[in-house]
């Protein structure tokens, strides 16, 4: 079984509450104890949005939602996955961008963060620019070659931890050489898989890593109603959402995005990037 489609069914297990851990429900680590959130300088965007303080020993913060919060705030995340040997794969057509599903955001005026690897906005250096160039959304890292920070991850390849840290740095000057602007110092984990190894490892970059507690169920889905269903079932005020951009990978995902929208929006509820809902966890005001 593939990578992706064991992610899809681990996914799908997790919905009905069955073994959710490596999906995001608390990544590679289990019990890592929560973070204290602070205001911290971030060279990766002139807009210095909040971080995490470190964790114990100094291991890279990791941000999961902002479970308990007052206001009615969600956070659509969308990776937009291209392994770094998937090169001959989009050169014989398949697509890994999704624009139809970045104008949909930007014509329902949804703000979202865009976890990119490198590899993505080397083959779609406009389209990685445009989304950075673009107020409503953020762009975050997601490694630069979507291979796996541990071992025994849905079957992906894995970076050695020497490599780990250059990996992720590799990534932001592939933003850099695409022309993205709004970068911001949140890393996510391929796979949502990592442990103290490659939280140690990752320290001196100074990200943040960013999980999440709803699954969409996305990864290779046909059923646009039952990807919308189990967001709209699983969102709670501060919660981090989980999609892709990847129309190989994630054909329904814009069509979910549709019927979510309007919905949560009838719930009351505001969409935010993550730097919002970290900022908010941190006091500060909502924008």
């Amino acid at each position: 079984m593939t990578y992706v489609r064991r992610f899809a069914l681990v996914c799908a297990l997790g919905a009905l509450g069955v073994g959710a851990t490596a999906c995001g429900g608390g990544g590679g680590s289990a019990g890592h104890p929560a973070r204290k959130v602070v205001s911290a300088p971030a060279s990766a965007a002139p807009s210095r949005p909040p971080t995490l303080a470190p964790g114990p020993a100094g291991l890279t913060p990791v941000f999961k939602s902002a479970a308990h919060s007052p206001v009615r705030t969600v956070a659509l995340t969308f990776d937009a996955d291209m392994t770094a040997d998937e090169g001959p794969r989009a050169a014989a057509g398949e697509h890994f961008d999704n624009p139809a599903l970045i104008a949909t955001l930007r014509r329902l005026k949804v703000p979202a963060t865009v976890f990119m690897t490198g590899r993505w906005a080397d083959e779609y250096p406009a389209e990685a620019r445009s989304i950075g160039a673009d107020p409503l959304f953020e762009v975050a890292n997601h490694s630069y070659s979507h291979y796996a920070f541990t071992g025994d991850c849905y079957g992906l390849p894995t970076v050695p931890p020497a490599r780990m840290r250059s990996d992720v740095e590799r990534a932001f000057t592939a933003f850099r050489k695409a022309g993205v602007k709004r970068t911001v110092p949140y890393f996510r984990f391929p796979g949502g898989c990592y442990d103290q190894r490659a939280l140690r490892a990752l320290t001196p970059a100074g990200v943040t890593a960013v999980q999440w507690d709803v699954v969409s169920g996305d990864a290779f889905a046909t059923d646009s109603d039952a990807v919308a269903q189990q967001v709209l079932d699983g969102v709670r005020p501060g919660s981090v959402v989980v999609m892709h951009c990847t129309r190989s990978a994630a054909p329904a995902t814009e069509r979910a995005v549709r019927a979510v929208v309007p919905k949560l929006r009838e719930r009351g509820y505001r969409f935010v990037r993550v730097s919002e809902l970290i900022g908010t966890a941190a006091g500060r005001p909502s924008r």
